[in-house]
């Protein structure tokens, strides 16, 4: 890169330290302005005097000089684009299960014909596989590093998606949809740490949101493969995303955090000046970032993880991750064409499940445009609110609505009527019949624009640099425990006590989120990793209020 390191004293408020920043030329006009960075709000908007995370008077306006560099250089995007690809071969590979269940249900070789314990099985020993890959990340991310991990998980990835293509029995498919969760479970821990760390803070919020829009992009992209792929040519096209994310990450630079945190101070600085630019001044965020990095080089010890400024961002972003699994997400979107299958709908189940994944993929987008304008909590309430609604909606639909003609197909998620009621049949065009499918339309949507993006999101910005390997995956180590136990005992519930009893239970849990969300969450849009984490450091009562 050229730039070369020097010690310079410290500002007078710093004891005296030494910092090493970068020989980089000033901009022009000479020697840069002194002007103190605009006062930002408490992240939770509580009443009280404005906060100045750094006193000290930093180089030439270092959001607005960062932002501007990012937009101007692309590397970054790019990547960002290529560490997401690992989260576009998740989404794909988690709702493989919804066109491929029902073919199996009817094929003709009695080694892959599946019953219904052995499609509960199927559907849901992936979420098995990611809480392992969740757990191997709370060492993986950082003993090797954030990129590394991510290239990593390609090795299970297409082997599991090997395995399935070349099924000849129950125990490849399984083994096969095992090994494709624990890579989603890798990269789910992973990549949104990569991006968050990688990103500026003026963009951080809309790049935040490209690993859920990758994922439900890649989820969408099987939706419309199925449509025109037998289940086995499935598994051969989830090969593509796998081999392209290793070729295009090889060529990308680790995390300067990650790399400060090793001691790789010159690796770090070009990684951050190959992110931001040849035009851009990084000293003030390079600075920023190696005081935070000096302040946690030291191993979390019990002592420390007890202390409130650690605690409380992990056991938020815990609690954020436990409840997302709970609004129904990952039941709904592996039975998805099973539960149209179910219910009374206009269209075909899989015509129905199509429009379900395009809704979802049009959602993520306006979240990660809206998502540094409107700010995170108001997208959480927004979000929250609809996924309420909607799970409502289906429930009392499925309770009291019209039932269908005839079974849809055999894989219906039923075997017996709905505890005896007797419920008015559905014409095959009747208006009525198109409820299941805008109620789950409008329940992703909300998914969409909320709990799915920004929980990621704020994961990966608010838990401290010291835990946040750690607490990453044990995050997802939660998530994915809390999905198996949810998609393992969906179909169960459904056979005992009816369709409409998850609905009613998915609502209920929604409405403790919008609580949640009010009491618990805090406001990062537009403010630095170092300052979220200086204000948990603060210790303001207000952090719960």
């Amino acid at each position: 890169m050229g730039a070369e390191l020097r010690a310079q004293p410290d500002a007078p408020s710093s004891c005296g330290r030494t910092r090493l920043w970068p020989e980089l030329p000033l901009p022009l006009g000479g020697a840069p302005r002194q002007e103190k960075p605009a006062m930002q709000e408490p992240l939770l908007g509580a009443e009280g005097p404005d906060y100045d995370t750094f006193p000290e008077k930093p180089p030439p306006s270092p959001r607005e000089t960062t932002r501007v560099g990012a937009l101007q250089n692309k590397r970054v995007f790019l990547a960002t684009f290529a560490a997401v690809l690992g989260n576009f071969s998740f989404g794909y590979a988690l709702v493989y299960t919804s066109p491929v269940i029902p073919a199996l249900e009817h094929s003709l070789d009695p080694n892959l014909s599946l019953t219904k314990t052995q499609a509960s099985w199927f559907g849901s020993v992936f979420t098995l596989g990611a809480a392992a890959g969740g757990l191997s990340a709370m060492v993986l991310n950082d003993l090797l590093g954030r990129k590394l991990s991510i290239m990593f998980s390609a090795v299970p990835s297409a082997a599991g998606y090997a395995l399935m293509a070349g099924a000849h029995g129950l125990w490849m498919l399984l083994l096969g949809r095992t090994l494709t969760g624990f890579a989603g479970g890798l990269t789910a821990a992973c990549i949104p740490v990569y991006v968050s760390e990688i990103a500026p803070a003026g963009v951080r919020g809309a790049l935040g949101a490209t690993p859920q829009l990758m994922a439900v992009f890649g989820s969408l992209s099987l939706y419309a493969l199925g449509l025109l792929l037998p289940w086995r040519w499935l598994a051969v096209a989830g090969e593509g995303p796998v081999l392209v994310m290793i070729l295009l990450l090889s060529f990308m630079p680790n995390s300067p955090r990650f790399l400060l945190s090793r001691g790789r101070d010159s690796e770090a600085l070009q990684a951050l000046a190959w992110l931001r630019g040849a035009d851009a001044d990084i000293r003030w965020e390079f600075e920023q970032i190696q005081d935070n990095v000096r302040r946690q080089s030291s191993h979390l010890s019990w002592a420390e993880a007890r202390d409130p400024h650690m605690y409380r961002p992990i056991v938020i972003a815990l609690l954020m991750r436990f409840l997302q699994q709970l609004t129904g997400i990952t039941p709904i979107l592996v039975y998805l064409q099973s539960i149209f299958d179910s219910t009374a709908v206009l269209l075909p189940p899989e015509d129905d499940a199509a429009i379900v994944g395009a809704v979802r993929l049009l959602s993520v987008l306006i979240a990660a445009l809206t998502m540094d304008l409107a700010g995170r909590k108001a997208l959480l309430f927004v979000s929250a609110a609809s996924m309420f609604a909607a799970n409502l909606t289906l429930g009392l639909y499925v309770h009291f609505g019209p039932k269908p003609l005839t079974p849809n197909s055999t894989m219906g998620l039923e075997s017996v009527p709905l505890g005896g009621t007797e419920q008015p049949l559905a014409m095959p065009t009747s208006y009525l019949t198109l409820v299941p499918l805008l109620a789950t339309m409008l329940f992703i949507m909300g998914y969409a624009m909320g709990w799915g993006p920004i929980t990621w999101l704020l994961m990966s910005e608010i838990l401290p640099l010291r835990a946040r390997g750690v607490a990453s995956g044990l995050c997802v180590l939660v998530s994915w425990l809390t999905a198996f136990a949810l998609t393992k005992s969906f179909l169960l519930v459904v056979n005992a006590f009816g369709l409409q009893a998850p609905f009613f239970f998915f609502a209920a849990v929604c409405s403790v989120n919008l609580a949640f969300t009010g009491c618990c969450v805090p406001e990062t849009k537009g403010r630095s990793l170092e300052q979220i984490e200086s204000f948990f450091r603060s210790g303001r009562r207000s952090f719960l209020r």
